[in-house]
């Protein structure tokens, strides 16, 4: 028997599930309980933050037959939100612009449109990667857009808002969804892993999240694999063998090495790395990331609020405390080192040579 991934098994049914998106929340809320519903909404933001969810669950609540005057969230009960939750309610079309962009595909939701819905109060589109729709395509929504009957709400959800035409954009209300922050993921994974009764170490939820890069169903979906291969029980290991990558704990590590200059250490580090099968490209890769958290914290403290999004506040503490120890050129010339080093390990010979270069290059000021 198939069982639904997590992402979708997991979806939000209230408005009060959603994570991360208050002003949204806040303002289509308030426009449902005071029925001021506008015809076109585009959800514009990174993938795996909630844009589609978000679209269905507007789509619910609109279409609730329960819902009281004043109220916002769905009742779940009726006979259209289960339908909708079902993924069975023919009023609620889900369209891909990715594979269904042209004009052939806008004539056929024209004339879609044209008929009243059958079950529902309102018939609501969603567009998914609606960015990707042709020129042809744009302008023949643009009439319905104009003009649309009083039983028709668009919803158009992109990852890239700036290629949609200045004719769509003036036509409907936008919203943009930002990534989620590290410690919100990490209370979700927390919250599926009990649910479905898996075992999974503090750390080992830590780096998926920091794996998903501010995208909850990338997360969720990850955290689904591992249950699959791992049988309900999962440790940091287990994540790094999957996603090729090292966690923050050994990037400091191996930072706290260079900074204390201690060059035969942080080559035995990699050549560790290496023999234990680790992704030298993702290890350099993390480096980089570790190096730019260490430059926007030696620039300002004040700016780590733009690292709480993607690392937690204890990780933050651990780099202030080397950014102190270090200067703000050093962090520079170590990011240009192994940004060398990442372009160099995709053709060396010798796997493990760029990044011993790029040891040796940022603990020797002078050449060698």
């Amino acid at each position: 028997m198939s069982q639904l991934v997590f992402y979708r098994k997991y979806r939000p049914k209230n408005f009060s599930e959603v994570i991360n998106q208050k002003l949204t929340v806040k303002i289509l809320t308030q426009a449902i309980s005071q029925e001021r519903l506008s015809h076109a909404y585009i959800f514009a933001g990174p993938r795996g933050t909630g844009k589609t969810t978000f679209a269905r669950l507007l789509a619910k609540a609109i279409n609730c037959e329960k819902r009281k005057k004043g109220d916002y969230e769905p009742c779940n009960q009726c006979a259209a939100c289960q339908a909708i939750n079902e993924n069975r309610a023919l009023d609620l079309i889900e369209i891909d612009a990715a594979s269904n962009r042209g004009i052939d595909e806008i004539r056929d939701w024209k004339e879609n449109i044209k008929f009243p819905p059958v079950h529902l109060k309102y018939k609501v589109f969603i567009i998914d990667e609606a960015h990707q729709l042709t020129k042809e395509a744009f302008n023949a929504l643009l009439k319905t857009l104009e003009e649309p009957p009083p039983y028709i709400i668009f919803i158009l959800a992109t990852t890239e808002p700036d290629k949609l035409p200045l004719t769509i954009l003036s036509r409907a209300q936008r919203y943009d969804f930002k990534r989620l922050n590290i410690d919100d993921i990490v209370k979700r994974l927390s919250y599926i892993a009990k649910e479905e009764n898996l075992k999974v170490s503090p750390e080992a939820l830590k780096l998926i999240a920091a794996s998903s890069a501010g995208g909850l169903r990338d997360a969720e979906s990850l955290l689904g694999q591992l249950a699959i291969l791992h049988e309900g029980k999962i440790d940091l290991s287990d994540v790094e063998d999957l996603v090729g990558t090292v966690n923050f704990d050994k990037i400091r590590s191996f930072i706290e090495l260079l900074i204390k200059k201690e060059a035969s250490q942080a080559i035995k580090f990699i050549s560790e790395l290496y023999d234990n099968g680790a992704d030298l490209l993702a290890f350099n890769r993390e480096i980089l990331n570790y190096l730019r958290y260490l430059l926007i914290i030696k620039v300002s403290s004040d700016l780590s609020d733009l690292l709480e999004k993607e690392i937690t506040l204890d990780e933050i503490k651990i780099i202030k405390e080397q950014a102190n120890r270090l200067e703000l050129l050093d962090i520079k010339r170590w990011l240009d080192i192994f940004l060398n080093s990442q372009n160099s390990l995709k053709y060396s010979p010798v796997l493990t040579l760029p990044l011993e270069l790029a040891v040796v290059e940022s603990i020797f000021k002078e050449k060698v």
